[in-house]
């Protein structure tokens, strides 16, 4: 009797134990013909974490400044349009659209003209670009400046007032292969005269220089004239205090006038009082 007792309390601590467990298990028919919105987000999340863009945005911002500032100055003096296969092409620019969304109205202040959010370092302002707003980046058509930064001597422009490094030979070569092809591609001989000059001036501002032998240096065709901020303020400063000075002799010399007027008017007055 005792051994019957004991197998029924085994038997319904069992029954129980299967209960809970069936009751805990997911059931597979449970979302049959809906998605987990949470599962979707986490996979794109982890896509979008996965995904890089190997593109240098410092070394593209350097291209693009060379570019205005030693290169377009003398194509627009030709009224030569460069041709969009060319990489020096603005459309070939991935952060192109990026970096015009970019406010820089105080020392201290940048802002996204995405979101209006402001930043104290542009530095800032590019991580939020890439955390934020890569999505806007077209990776499909667009190609990466900072690939030609061989060729145009990026490094010269970023480390001006650093130590210059020791000349390697070989990527000397590459470079000027390079850029001798963006010469061939971006300015052919044969499309005309100004596309001639324009070939020969870039071989001469940019890939003359690319070699150990230092007898050549980058831009030596010049650059865009800049204006120069202080020497305007000085001049609109000094243009003001000569009119003023002027103004100040005009006026003295108007009263000194007017006084030996005054004067002389007092002197017949008493001349006539006086009898005679």
């Amino acid at each position: 009797m005792w051994v019957w007792s004991h197998r029924l309390v085994v038997f319904f601590i069992l029954c129980c134990l299967c209960l809970r467990v069936s009751s805990t298990s997911p059931t597979p028919h449970a979302n049959h013909g809906s998605i987990d919105p949470n599962a979707g987000r986490n996979l794109q999340q982890e896509q979008g974490d996965n995904h890089q863009i190997h593109c240098s945005r410092e070394r593209s911002r350097a291209a693009w400044k060379i570019i205005q500032e030693y290169l377009m100055p003398f194509v627009e003096k030709e009224k030569y349009n460069i041709s969009i296969k060319c990489k020096l092409h603005p459309d070939n620019d991935l952060y192109r659209d990026q970096e015009q969304h970019k406010f820089h109205f105080d020392i201290n202040e940048w802002r996204c003209e995405y979101c209006r959010k402001s930043f104290y370092e542009e530095k800032h302002l590019d991580q939020h670009f890439d955390n934020r707003h890569s999505n806007l980046l077209n990776l499909t058509q667009r190609r990466c400046l900072a690939d030609v930064c061989g060729a145009l001597h990026c490094d010269h422009e970023i480390n001006s007032g650093s130590k210059k490094s020791k000349c390697n030979p070989a990527a000397a070569a590459k470079n000027k292969h390079m850029c001798e092809s963006l010469a061939d591609s971006c300015f052919p001989i044969n499309e005309g005269p100004a596309a001639s000059r324009l070939h020969e001036f870039f071989l001469r501002q940019f890939c003359d220089a690319h070699g150990c032998t230092g007898s050549g240096k980058p831009f030596s065709r010049g650059r865009r004239k800049k204006t120069n901020v202080f020497y305007l303020f000085a001049s609109i400063l000094l243009l003001m205090l000569l009119l003023l000075y002027y103004l100040y002799i005009y006026l003295y010399q108007r009263g000194m006038k007017m006084e030996t007027q005054v004067l002389k008017r007092i002197s017949q007055a008493s001349r006539k009082k006086k009898p005679s």
